[in-house]
């Protein structure tokens, strides 16, 4: 089930929420473990097993952590149980989502016809490993303490609007909230209005633009010229941005209706002047979960030049790596490894330099060439599409290129202002003005009705069958 479909808006999430407003508050724990449970069988009933195995599997490790702070076994006991708990969650993880990719290589490289598994990847599982992954070493650090109640951390673990493609929420981010959690109308309010934003943007928006990339990508070599080819990059820049930001939107909105804070995952990464500024504003809580429990152990930048360039390799390695089992998917995570390293040695102070906008050109230029890499698993198509977004074999622009450009103008165009804080920063300089005139009140029910008609637009796309999956649910 996914948030973008007529069963989950109609039918499951207002059952959900009604009851769990009816639901005495020390059973809410419970019931939101039980939706959870429902949500996630309703798509992949058999693979379940694999989350309640991790839940109860790092519940115990939690236990024994505390058990071996508590003896004074913590050089011992303590790492061996976080040893066990690191490596049987990546062993997990990389069963299921690397063993295919890893027969096929083999194959490709040796010459060998081993058979590939075809095994299929549970549906969030990177996102659910990571933070149970995060539980375990924040316990072994002191960070948290251990949760007894296996409930209340099976609920953590399973908790459905953050379940599928995040944001990664780490238990110390709502430790709190697991045991106690304060809801209100005006609070449940905000969430729902995020949450109907959320979905604008991924119906209206990122399917939109979306179905332009899948066009262009689709078309023969013959029929693309370097105009077309940098419109379907931009196309699946607007789409990939608003597809997962408007599912965290949509998660953060949710978690909020249920009394969580869920961390922001998103800061308007295309106002980034550099790929560094870009990384602190993109998926910030994967960047953050790599920075703490990977680059900082490994040393961070506390090692010297050489050891940092090594840390920051296997971060990016890494990182590329964990969002999907293909080659360009690694080719992606060291291109951003490549353009980071020369920031860090030089470029950023010559980029401190240039105005604004030319600083402005330069990390959108990397980032729109960027999702190139991401959006191409064919290895063979990625080097023809960098080809003819380079001009080469390919005409400058051709009459498909123009009736792209000019039909679609006006849409990429709101695309651009709406991935930016200018609509947000108008937005606020008008309502500062209206509340001076007419009070909280009234700018709440006209927002209310903004989110309504978004609701309203969303719903006839939906029943109509414009409507993708989420595109980070098969990482």
């Amino acid at each position: 089930m996914v948030f973008s479909s007529i069963v989950f808006l109609c039918i499951f999430f207002p059952a959900v929420i009604i009851l769990y407003y009816l639901c005495p508050l020390r059973l809410r724990n419970f019931f939101l473990l039980l939706a959870s449970l429902l949500f996630y069988a309703w798509g992949e009933p058999k693979y379940i097993v694999i989350m309640l195995f991790s839940t109860v599997f790092d519940y115990c490790n939690g236990r024994l952590l505390e058990y071996s702070e508590t003896r004074g076994k913590k050089l011992t006991l303590g790492r061996i149980v976080l040893a066990v708990s690191v490596l049987g969650n990546l062993a997990i993880l990389c069963f299921f989502k690397y063993t295919d990719f890893a027969v096929t290589t083999i194959n490709s490289l040796a010459g060998t016809d081993f058979s590939v598994p075809g095994l299929a990847l549970p549906i969030g599982i990177s996102f659910y490993t990571f933070q149970t992954m995060s539980y375990t070493i924040d316990v072994y650090r002191g960070n948290v303490p251990a949760q007894h109640n296996l409930i209340s951390f099976g609920m953590y673990v399973c908790l459905f609007p953050q379940l599928i493609a995040g944001p990664i929420v780490r238990y110390s981010d709502i430790q709190n909230e697991v045991r106690i959690r304060n809801t209100s109308f005006p609070l449940c309010a905000a969430g729902m209005q995020r949450f109907l934003l959320g979905l604008g943007k991924k119906v209206l928006l990122a399917n939109q633009i979306g179905a332009l990339w899948d066009e262009i990508y689709s078309l023969h070599a013959g029929d693309l010229s370097m105009a077309l080819a940098w419109l379907g990059a931009f196309s699946y820049t607007f789409q990939i941005y608003f597809d997962f930001s408007g599912y965290s939107d949509m998660a953060i909105g949710l978690g909020e209706m249920f009394g969580f804070h869920f961390p922001e995952n998103f800061n308007y990464p295309y106002e980034s002047k550099s790929i560094t500024e870009f990384w602190r504003r993109w998926h910030m809580t994967l960047s953050g979960w790599f920075r703490e429990y990977v680059y900082i152990p490994l040393g961070g930048n506390k090692k010297g030049a050489a050891r940092q360039l090594v840390n920051l390799f296997i971060v990016w390695f890494l990182t590329g790596l964990w969002h999907g089992a293909g080659w360009n998917f690694i080719l992606w995570g060291l291109y951003f490894f490549v353009l980071l390293m020369l920031e860090k040695l030089f470029l950023l102070k010559i980029l401190d330099r240039l105005p604004a906008f030319l600083q402005h050109l330069y990390a959108l230029f990397w980032i729109v060439s960027g999702w190139v890499i991401f959006a191409c698993d064919d290895l063979a198509k990625l080097k023809n599409y960098i080809k003819m977004l380079a001009g080469i074999g390919v005409p400058a622009v051709n009459r498909l290129a123009l009736y792209e450009w000019t039909t679609h103008a006006v849409f990429l165009i709101i695309l651009a202002a709406a991935s930016t804080s200018l609509m947000k920063s108008l937005m606020e300089k008008i309502s500062n003005k209206f509340c001076m005139q007419t009070g909280q009140a009234v700018l709440f029910w006209l927002k209310s009705g903004w989110c309504m008609l978004v609701l309203l637009c969303s719903m006839a796309m939906l029943v109509s069958g414009s409507y993708n999956p989420f595109l980070y649910f098969r990482f």
